[in-house]
């Protein structure tokens, strides 16, 4: 609760007998309190307050004058009513023939017509001081006047002279003067409590604001402003920015806009808006200073935040499907990685699920509300990786895009990054990842200035790279920089006991059977085939034979698969279905990289013209690529 308004009766004499007999209406509305001085002691009794300083003064006449042209605080007069006037001329009369009317400055007008209107015999005089007063007295003694009507000084005086007084204030008119104190206090304190209020919003913004006037005075500024000058607010306020801070003012616009500035020798967006009344044409500026290296972390956080679709992790651990051992190690493992922020090196063959895992590792670590990225780095040739990775300025090459473009580590900023294949990175641009692993930064394109990025890095390979880092294929560096926390995906052939669940599992992700089990019946008869196939393409391959008997069982949905319909429609489960049978390492690798060149050809929708283009070789090569599978 607010405290009541402040307000201190100035006078002496007979107006100070009035205020006290008047001051008990105002217990608990006003901390009223009368002060019997005058003129300058009255000034220094309010100056001297502190901060019991009153919210306003009520006083009259001379005095009341004189304070309100030498305190900074409010000051009412006590100013009397035409009836005042009447009635103390009507006592007046009772105490002698001949009567004066001394008022502190001029009389009004109106009582002079009506004194000449009514033919009422009245001596009118008026004063500024109190040396004035005196000699308005004794001129109007000597005169023959014998009852003066007055405030209470003139009263005094006429007294003294032995004239006869009536003291021309009533307690209507004083009454009102405290009503209108209070009014005026009210208003006072409402606009102190609003500028208390601005004043907090401006000392808690984190940017330089500072409101200039027509005359580029300061009239309010934020405490990060007044750092910015070096001075505290209140030494700031009612001067020119110009003479303050000549800097400064110089890196204001001159016209409502913005520009980059640097000011002593910080880099800012300096922001110029009109404000006041632009109509009458002598309107202000408010001005704000945002450091730009503010401006760019923030970029960077909604850029994190508001992630395109394709930036989200869909898969957690636990859909890693399978009871066998060596998958269950796979998700305990994934799970601890999870609660670190470390680099991870996911080694699996192709099909095995790398992505999958990584995802999963993403989506329950602490970086889950963020991106995740992912790209293959043998999908794309070297000058095209580099563009997609680290992103390029404007103008950095022929048919880069206007305003340039955030390479996938800008986008992944505070997520995860995968980096799958990453055994297939061209050696330059392993440089340049090994320098934003070290120094958390990235450069685009085109571009000098270097931005801080926060990126857990995820890698994928199902090369042995420390094989080809002794054939100098691979940095050593790097490999030891991935390979932080080491995870091994089992080939399908080795965790033969999950193949079953895996089988069920993916034919009811279909939507052609009403759930697992009922898969599991379907695939039944079919089982010893899939369990003797050695998988090559592991999970993969076994994801794409399901697809086949999932387009087979829309023509006989309620029919089971047999190993003679499973031949049919994958004839390569019979090629060594006795898992005796030794691939050589050139035809493992032969059939690996065409598995690699179909998922690519996936990823561009069966262009073949765009997957060949992409893989550095001819269609020709393409196709015979393929045809060793």
């Amino acid at each position: 609760m607010n405290p009541p308004p402040r307000i201190w009766a100035v006078g002496i004499s007979k107006l100070r007998d009035l205020y006290r007999d008047i001051a008990a209406d105002y217990d608990g509305v006003a901390d009223l309190r009368i002060v019997t001085l005058g003129y300058e002691d009255a000034v220094q009794e309010v100056e001297n307050a502190g901060d019991a300083r009153p919210d306003v003064v009520v006083s009259a006449g001379s005095n009341g004058s004189y304070l309100k042209a030498r305190i900074s605080v409010p000051v009412v007069l006590v100013n009397p009513t035409g009836f005042d006037v009447m009635h103390a001329l009507a006592r007046a009369r009772r105490e002698g023939d001949s009567v004066g009317l001394v008022m502190h400055g001029e009389t009004p007008s109106e009582l002079k017509r009506f004194f000449r209107a009514f033919d009422v015999a009245v001596e009118c005089a008026s004063y500024l001081s109190a040396e004035d007063a005196e000699a308005c007295v004794l001129d109007l003694r000597d005169r023959g006047v014998q009852a003066i009507v007055g405030p209470g000084l003139v009263t005094e005086l006429a007294e003294k002279a032995g004239m006869k007084s009536v003291f021309l204030y009533s307690r209507a008119s004083v009454q009102g003067a405290f009503e209108t104190a209070l009014e005026v206090a009210r208003a006072t304190l409402g606009e102190t409590q609003r500028r208390r209020r601005l004043d907090q919003v401006l000392q808690h913004l984190r940017d330089g604001v500072i409101a200039l006037n027509a005359d580029g005075r300061i009239e309010a500024l934020s405490g990060k402003m007044a750092d910015m000058l070096r001075l505290a607010p209140s030494q700031a306020v009612g001067k020119r920015l110009r003479d303050l801070a000549p800097e400064v003012a110089g890196a204001v616009p001159k016209e409502p806009g913005e520009a980059l500035e640097t000011v002593r020798g910080a880099s800012y967006v300096v922001h110029r808006s009109a404000w006041g009344d632009t109509s009458a044409g002598a309107s202000g500026s408010i001005i704000t200073f945002q450091e730009s290296v503010a401006l760019q972390r923030m970029d960077r956080s909604v850029r994190a935040r508001q992630r395109a679709p394709q930036l989200v992790a869909r898969y957690r651990i636990a859909d890693l499907t399978g009871t066998s051992e060596a998958i269950e190690q796979v998700r305990q493992r994934a799970r601890r990685y999870a609660r670190s922020d470390a680099t991870v090196l996911i080694r699996g063959e192709s099909g095995t699920g790398k992505e999958l895992v990584a995802q999963g590792i993403h989506t329950e670590s602490a970086r889950r509300e963020f991106a995740f990225v992912a790209l293959n780095c043998g999908a794309f040739p070297e000058t095209l990786l580099e563009s997609e990775l680290f992103g390029y300025e404007e103008g950095a090459f022929t048919g880069a895009r206007r305003g340039g473009k955030a390479g996938l580590i800008e986008s992944a900023h505070r997520g995860t990054l995968f980096l799958d294949e990453i055994g297939e990175m061209p050696l330059p641009l392993q440089s340049r990842l090994l320098r934003v692993l070290q120094e958390r930064e990235v450069v685009r394109l085109g571009s000098t200035e270097p931005l801080q990025v926060d990126v857990r890095i995820v890698a994928a390979t199902h090369r042995g790279l420390s094989e080809r880092v002794s054939a100098g294929q691979f940095r050593a560096d790097l490999y030891y920089r991935l390979n932080i926390l080491n995870l091994a995906l089992p080939p399908l052939r080795e965790r033969l006991s999950d193949i079953a669940g895996l089988a069920a599992h993916l034919l009811w992700q279909t939507g052609r059977v009403e759930s697992v089990d009922a898969a599991h019946v379907v695939l039944e008869p079919a089982l010893p085939l899939l369990m003797k196939y050695r998988w090559p393409g592991n999970v993969r391959e076994l994801q794409n034979v399901i697809e086949r008997v999932a387009v087979e069982l829309d023509e006989m949905p309620a029919a089971r698969v047999t190993s003679a319909l499973l031949k049919s429609i994958a004839p390569e489960l019979e090629e060594d279905t006795s898992g005796s049978g030794q691939e050589t390492l050139k035809e493992r690798s032969r059939k690996l990289e065409a598995d690699e060149i179909r998922a690519m050809l996936d990823s561009f929708g069966g262009d073949r013209d765009r997957t060949s283009k992409a893989l550095g070789i001819s269609k020709t090569t393409l196709w015979r690529k393929l045809a060793a599978r």
